[in-house]
């Protein structure tokens, strides 16, 4: 269930006001052969430690932190998920990436090693 936030009033002495919701819409969820997922290895703002990185899902919030934890228990490490990308921590690109082919879903891979 998602959790309606108030916009735009802190405070109204009106007792008659009734508070606006924004109404934050839940991607559908594609199909796994639908999705263009891409797996890399990113080192940016980490001091230097490496995280695979797979980004491009499009769906709920929820199937995103269910494939991420997925992903992190078949590789034994930690990680998470940040603005719709999930990071896993480690440099497992292509373990990730042979689980997602294994998923079914359309992956590439980004970057050099």
């Amino acid at each position: 269930m998602a959790k309606k936030k108030k916009i735009n009033v802190v405070y109204s002495t009106n007792p008659d006001y009734s508070f606006d919701y924004d109404d934050e819409q839940e991607l559908e969820t594609l199909a796994a052969n639908a999705q263009n997922i891409y797996v890399s290895i990113d080192r940016k703002k980490r001091a230097g430690k490496e995280v695979t990185l797979v980004e491009g899902f499009v769906g709920a919030n929820e199937d995103l932190k269910d494939l991420a934890k997925l992903l992190k228990s078949k590789c034994g490490v930690g990680g998470a998920v940040k603005d719709g990308d999930i990071l896993i921590q480690g440099k497992f690109k292509d373990k990730v990436y042979d689980l997602l082919i294994k998923e079914g879903f359309s992956v590439k891979k980004k970057g050099g090693n």
